[in-house]
């Protein structure tokens, strides 16, 4: 299909032609066919050869290395250092991970992946945690040597990259290759949409809602706590003190012995524990045209203290082969006090950014995705209700 193409199938109900006009090449977010071409030519390198279904439409799984090192605190090595050194520093605890081991909740480990980047001048990287990670409450960071940032690698990068780890609430099982985030590349600067690009996305309907926000350029999506009848199950707190998570076990744990569901109430409105973990749902369904990415943005202190969707990528395709699109599942925390969600308030914001062109691949189901088409959903290690 060619970008005019595209580009006239955008929106759920739209017979005729959008408006849209095609991405200008090269630049802006890169997608899975350009990233299959920077590991021809040598930009991401790996301990072990990068599989296939590593690559996702615009962003690369990043797998854990064999060693992990648990360290006393958090910390970015700066300008003048590297990450082995800032372990070392904090007398870092070397553990072997190759056969599985245990990383215990409120702990801080940091590993070295087992890919690292020989970027050009004119490219640069943004990671995030994959979804599953942010749904078991796993603060994960990218880091890389001689940076003052979480998650951002500067332009003409080369060396390794390290993931630092937290679990929040459940101590989890992780061994070398498993996969808890996820980078993106982008060639030039951030390319947002323009203005009437962005209200036409809005009057035709990409993210389906009766009432939307807008700021910014940026798409208000809000929670839902009244989905149904009274009882119905809307959302779900994780419960303490539980077993821990075996990550590579798909679809094996009872999600009653690790979660609280949370009901449909007459009062449609639920108050956030500063001590808990709520994974919970957006009124709306959300689309991404291919030839567009999105990202959440994760903490907005304008709309109240507390932070939604630890894993902010959304790929293009994401709820496209849906003609209803999928919900935004958002893991949410309190920030220090109490605070009080109400059915239909504004939670977080969705950002769109033109990708450099339309991927060979979409998200759905025809690439394995997990969540394509989901509405309230736990991650994949816990059995779904039938």
């Amino acid at each position: 299909m060619d970008d005019t193409a595209i580009s006239n199938e955008l929106f759920v109900g739209t017979p005729e032609p959008t408006g849209l006009q095609p991405p200008k090449p090269y630049t802006g977010t890169l997608p899975y066919q350009a990233i299959k071409q920077m590991l021809r030519e040598g930009a991401i390198a790996a301990v072990h050869n990068i599989t296939d279904d590593q690559i996702q439409p615009a962003s690369l799984d990043l797998r854990l290395g064999k060693r992990a090192y648990r360290v006393r605190a958090s910390f970015l090595p700066g300008p003048g250092s590297t990450v082995m050194k800032r372990i070392e520093q904090l007398d870092g605890y070397e553990i072997d991970i190759s056969s599985g081991a245990v990383l215990e909740k409120e702990c801080v480990y940091v590993i070295p992946l087992m890919e690292s980047l020989h970027l050009s001048n004119n490219l640069a990287g943004f990671a995030n945690p994959k979804s599953t990670t942010g749904r078991l409450d796993i603060l994960t960071r990218l880091l890389t040597d001689r940076s003052g940032e979480f998650d951002q690698i500067k332009r003409g990068y080369e060396g390794p990259l390290y993931i630092e780890i937290v679990p929040r609430t459940f101590s989890i099982v992780v061994r070398e290759g498993t996969r808890l985030n996820q980078i993106r590349f982008r060639r030039g600067s951030a390319r947002s949409i323009a203005a009437s690009e962005f209200e036409l996305l809005q009057r035709q309907g990409i993210v389906s809602s009766g009432k939307r926000h807008v700021k910014e350029k940026l798409v208000g999506v809000t929670i839902d706590l009244q989905s149904g009848a009274l009882n119905e199950v809307v959302g779900y707190r994780a419960k303490k003190h539980t077993d821990r998570i075996d990550l590579e076990k798909i679809g094996h744990y009872d999600p009653t012995d690790f979660w609280e569901p949370i009901l449909t109430q007459r009062q449609r409105s639920l108050v956030l524990d500063p001590n808990d973990f709520y994974v919970l749902v957006t009124r709306e369904a959300i689309r991404v045209p291919p030839h567009l990415a999105a990202e959440m943005v994760a903490y907005d202190a304008t709309v109240g203290e507390f932070r939604v969707h630890y894993a902010g990528f959304f790929d293009p395709g994401f709820g496209w082969d849906d003609a209803i699109g999928a919900k935004a599942v958002l893991e949410v925390r309190s920030h220090d006090v109490p605070f009080m969600l109400e059915h239909g308030q504004t939670v977080g914001w969705l950002r769109y950014e033109l990708m450099a062109a339309a991927p060979d691949r979409l998200y759905g189901a025809k690439i394995g995705s997990s969540y394509q088409g989901q509405t309230l959903r736990l991650a994949k290690q816990f059995r779904q209700p039938e």
